[in-house]
């Protein structure tokens, strides 16, 4: 999952082992923020090496202040440049960038991960926390907790000079002047258009709908339980802040009227408790956390919709917390060692310490546990159980199902009526875990991935799902095996899927593929369901795709078409007959996604045409959902480059008569719902662009690897061969990123996954035009 994000990497025995041990596998690298008399703190270097330079710009001064322009406030950039404001603006306009613009305050509230990543490759760490008004240890903690941002970066932090300002010499300034007349050729006064203000979709979805009254949606149906989680949430601790709600009334609001019942929201288990005389340190502001959660409970219950804590439990702690706790200490990684569970003084923490939540938040839903998570938890989480003493003697399924007790036990003291769900994610390293179900205690829920174990076949290569999938359609084998077990036992039973989007293209909030999410749906009718997560960190738009939910959730259960033909009707008016075709095209498509952990973890597929290129290999391996890179060896997984390539191009052909029809149907729409169903469109757009990009960036990198490679011991016609695939690749990418520009614009949600923030701003798009021309002038020479 990506924040389960991101949850999953190659082969299902492998996953767990690589995430955990990248988790903190880097050299210890002592950062002083500012001057030599400021707080030490350890932040991670991992084998540093030489930042990528983009030749595109006539120098890194140059390059930080495109990268950061109204971004970051001009003061800013100012004050870490050594300079003024007004040289800074020179430089600016010198690359014919736009006028400044007010900066949103969330983009450091909330987009600080988008702030990082782009200036990961040109700032030194003392200039980053300057950038970011970070502390050492606010920043260290950001790149350990918030999803795994350090995997995410690759576990290298780039060997970076300080960036000062000097006046540009003549080159910088000849060369600043021929990006700003690509700028003015290529965008004219388009790159002054007024752009829709980055995360303004926070404020949209949080204002109330006013005339629509909130309704009860659907607790009554067969599948009970519909949950998602928020797309306005920042992932790391939510309520510690409550100027950052992740739940506001409009967004709640929104939910309910599309059927959910729901929401989800992280937590660490020791900031909620005190942790008594064993645990002093535990339960830091966990009142003010207990207060806010109260609040948002009751707002919640106002829709109908209940709340629900996601936890994997115990967290592991630093080595250093056992040096008077020896005899808890489980198993080790790197820098973190587990609360081992076979303690019982540890059982009985966890078990005291829901209680108490539950207690002091008795109206809270429940709780929705992962026990084997990317997070150290047990000693059998990551399967390595027999390096612990205590737990050595055990087998993995004693230790998961005695902490799936101890969490049942603790919620119910607080509250027996609620919830408590249990995803085997992870369980016998994905495989068959029907001994641990038939262990779990009566009362609680198993949950599981839907599609996973799907096999597939994409461009003649088999593989099997091991991710969310929309282009693949579950059930697969593992999931109704083990609700069979379920049900065998009394359990209830929970499916995990996705209907808005999945880690094959994040960085939108849904796509219009009606036809596979419904025939999902309709698949999952023969296990008689109690529910279902819809939404994963990447899917809790309140989109049309969650209507689908309810609406087939019925007795009688109506028919696909049916249930498909009253949602466009209701969402197109007299459009809608276009609108079922586009889905159904769509839809066809799609299912032509080269699906593999690495396509969707490690592609360029969530950058689309953002992704910048390169005259030579950088030699940077892609990362898990943060920087692809050129890496094609880590974006394809098992396909063939060709083959990889070519079904990218499947999708975006395919893609593209289901956005005519999409066209039609926006255009039949009655006015006063033009507005919503506008964005399905640019959506289908964005993602059609995205495909296509992927294939391009693909043909670039093996062109320009060929004719690197091949020198001047290549025929002739070979190299000019070469010559016009790069030259076709790189004009197509400067087609494809101006629209993507006028999409992004107009659409502050284009390019946002709330994990990840921003992967992209408009202005990148600008900048992927800039890189290509330079590129086909460099080519041509």
């Amino acid at each position: 999952m990506a924040s389960k994000h991101v949850r999953k990497i190659i082969s299902c025995h492998i996953i767990i082992f690589i995430m955990v041990f990248a988790a903190w596998t880097y050299n210890v690298f002592v950062c002083r923020a500012g001057d030599s008399s400021a707080r030490e703190t350890v932040l991670p270097q991992g084998e540093a090496r030489e930042s990528i330079v983009s030749r595109h710009f006539p120098d890194r001064v140059h390059e930080f202040v495109w990268r950061n322009w109204n971004a970051v406030e001009l003061s800013k950039l100012a004050a870490i440049l050594g300079t003024s404001v007004d040289n800074v603006q020179v430089l600016a306009t010198s690359m014919g960038l736009p006028p400044a613009a007010a900066i949103p305050p969330e983009m450091k509230t909330r987009g600080y991960i988008t702030l990082i990543r782009r200036n990961w490759h040109l700032l030194p760490y003392d200039q980053l926390l300057a950038l970011l008004d970070m502390t050492p240890e606010r920043l260290a903690f950001t790149l350990r907790e918030d999803d795994f941002l350090w995997i995410k970066l690759g576990k290298i932090k780039p060997k970076c000079e300080a960036i000062r300002y000097r006046i540009p010499d003549e080159a910088a300034r000849r060369r600043a002047a021929e990006i700003r007349r690509v700028v003015e050729t290529d965008f004219g006064e388009e790159i002054c258009r007024p752009v829709e203000p980055r995360f303004d979709f926070v404020r949209q979805l949080s204002k109330p709908l006013g005339s629509v009254p909130p309704t009860k949606p659907g607790n009554d149906l067969p599948v009970s339980l519909r949950f998602v989680y928020s797309y306005l949430a920042v992932y790391g601790d939510p309520l510690l802040n409550p100027k950052l709600d992740p739940y506001p009334d409009g967004f709640l609001e929104r939910l309910s009227t599309v059927g959910v019942n729901g929401v989800w929201l992280h937590v660490v288990l020791r900031d909620l408790a005190p942790g008594g005389t064993e645990f002093p340190e535990f339960g830091v502001d966990h009142k003010q956390r207990l207060a806010n959660l109260r609040v948002l409970v009751e707002r919640a219950r106002k829709y109908g919709i209940g709340v629900y804590l996601y936890i994997n439990e115990p967290r592991a702690m630093p080595n250093a917390f056992f040096q008077k706790r020896a005899g808890m200490a489980g198993v080790h990684e790197d820098e973190f060692t587990a609360l081992c569970t076979s303690h019982p003084t540890v059982r009985q923490w966890m078990s005291d310490a829901l209680a108490f939540v539950f207690r002091q938040v008795p109206d809270l839903a429940g709780v929705y546990a992962i026990t084997a998570s990317e997070n150290l938890t047990s000693c059998a989480s990551h399967g390595n159980w027999k390096s612990c003493e205590r737990c050595k003697p055990r087998s993995d399924t004693d230790i998961i199902a005695e902490v799936a007790a101890v969490l049942e036990e603790g919620v119910h003291r607080g509250n027996p009526k609620a919830n408590v769900i249990l995803s085997d994610w992870g369980w016998k390293g994905h495989g068959d875990a029907v001994d641990i179900i038939a262990r779990l205690p009566k009362s609680v829920w198993l949950m599981s991935v839907s599609e996973w174990a799907l096999p597939i076949e994409r461009g003649g290569i088999k593989s099997k799902v091991g991710e969310y999938a929309i282009s693949a359609v579950g059930p697969g084998p593992r999931a109704p095996r083990h609700w069979k077990v379920a049900e065998e036992t009394g359990l209830k039973k929970a499916a995990e899927i996705q209907f808005n989007n999945t880690c094959e293209i994040a960085s939108l909030p849904y796509l219009p593929v009606m036809d596979l999410v419904a025939e999902h749906i309709d698949n999952l009718r023969a296990s008689k369901l109690d529910g279902m997560l819809i939404g994963w960190t990447m899917g809790g738009y309140p989109s049309p795709n969650f209507q689908l939910a309810r609406q087939l959730n019925r007795t009688p259960a109506p028919s696909v078409d049916t249930v498909l033909d009253a949602l466009a009707r209701g969402r197109f008016g007299d459009g809608a007959p276009h609108a079922r075709k586009a889905w159904t095209l769509t839809s066809n498509a799609y299912r032509q996604y080269p699906f593999h952990i690495s396509v969707v973890y490690r592609s360029p597929i969530q950058w689309g045409s953002a992704n910048p290129m390169y005259p030579v290999a950088t030699g940077y391996k892609s990362t898990m959902w943060g920087l692809p890179y050129d890496d094609l060896n880590g974006w394809r997984g098992p396909y063939p480059p060709e083959v990889f390539a070519a079904q990218f191009e499947k999708v975006a052909e395919g893609w593209r008569p289901g956005i005519a029809e999409l066209q039609a149907a926006v255009e039949k729409t009655p006015i006063n719902r033009r507005k919503e169903v506008e964005a399905d469109l640019r959506y289908a757009r964005a993602a059609a662009i995205s495909f296509q990009a992927v294939a391009n960036q693909t043909r670039f990198v093996l062109a320009r690897d060929g004719l690197l490679k091949g020198g001047k011991t290549l025929p002739p016609e070979e190299r000019l061969r070469l010559r016009k695939e790069i030259q076709r690749c790189l004009e197509s990418e400067i087609v494809l990123a101006r629209q993507h520009f006028m999409l992004a614009c107009e659409d502050s949600r284009i390019g946002f996954e709330p994990s990840c923030h921003y992967f992209y701003l408009p202005l990148d798009l600008v900048e992927k035009v800039v890189n290509c021309r330079w590129l086909l002038k460099h080519f041509e020479e």
